[in-house]
C-alpha cells in the first residue's frame, strides 16, 4: 500500500485511509494487524503522521491526457540548478506516464483545496481529471487556484524501497500568495505564523 504517495483519510473521522495501487480499494490501516507484524513500521507510520506535510498533486501528460496523483513526500532539493523530488509508490499508475513523458508539474495546493486532495488520491487514471479544470503549463497540467506551480524535467529515477524517488529540474516556476494546504496527524490543516517568531527566514531559501 502506498504511504508517501497517498496519505489521506478515506472519510471524515477516520485515523488514516490508503490506497492499493494495484486492487484500487481504499482501505483503513489495521493498526493491530500492523503493530504484531512489525511494531517498528507501526511506530514508524505513527511518528510520520506527527510530521506536518504540504499536500501537492504531480501531474503528468500522456499524448493529451493529463494524469494525477497526490503526494505529501515531496521537497527541494537543490537551488543551483532547481530540483525537487518526489516519492511515488512503486505501482502508482502515474509512474509509466512520467517515464515516457519525461516531465511533470507539481502542484502544490491551497488550504481551501482538500476536495482536490482526495481526488486525486483515488485510483482512475486520466479519469480523474473529469469535470476538472486545468491547463498546460510549462508543458505539464497544471491545476487552477494553487498556492504554487512547478513544471519540471525528469532528471533521475532512484530506487527507495517500495517506492521510487522522482528527481526534477524545475524549468518553470510560478506563486501565489495563498496559504498552503497541509496534512498533519492524519488530518488536513493548514499554516499558522507564531506570533513570537521574529527570526529573520530571508537566508532559508
Amino acid at each position: 500500500m502506498s504511504f508517501n504517495e497517498i496519505t489521506v483519510p478515506s472519510r471524515p473521522g477516520i485515523s488514516a485511509g490508503f490506497e492499493d495501487e494495484r486492487t484500487g480499494e481504499v482501505t483503513e490501516v489495521d493498526r493491530m494487524t500492523v503493530t504484531q507484524a512489525d511494531p517498528v513500521s507501526a511506530t514508524f507510520r505513527d511518528v510520520m503522521a506527527s510530521v506536518c506535510t504540504p499536500i501537492s498533486v504531480v501531474t503528468a501528460l500522456s499524448g493529451e491526457m493529463p494524469y494525477g496523483s497526490t503526494v505529501s513526500a515531496f521537497a527541494s532539493l537543490s537551488m543551483a540548478p532547481p530540483m525537487v523530488l518526489v516519492s511515488l509508490d512503486r505501482h502508482s499508475s502515474l509512474l509509466p506516464v512520467l517515464r515516457q513523458s519525461g516531465r511533470f508539474g507539481l502542484n502544490v495546493l491551497a488550504s481551501d483545496q482538500s476536495a482536490l486532495a482526495l481526488r486525486f488520491a483515488r485510483k482512475g487514471g486520466s479519469a480523474k481529471f473529469a469535470g476538472a479544470r486545468w491547463d498546460i503549463d510549462g508543458g505539464a497540467p497544471r491545476l487552477p487556484n494553487v498556492a504554487g506551480f512547478l513544471a519540471c524535467e525528469v532528471a533521475e529515477l532512484v530506487e527507495g524501497g517500495d517506492h521510487l524517488v522522482v528527481m526534477g529540474l524545475v524549468r518553470f516556476a510560478d506563486q501565489v500568495a495563498l496559504p498552503p494546504l497541509t496534512y498533519h496527524s492524519r488530518s488536513f490543516g493548514t499554516h499558522t505564523v507564531l506570533l513570537e517568531d521574529t527570526y529573520d527566514h530571508d537566508d532559508w531559501y
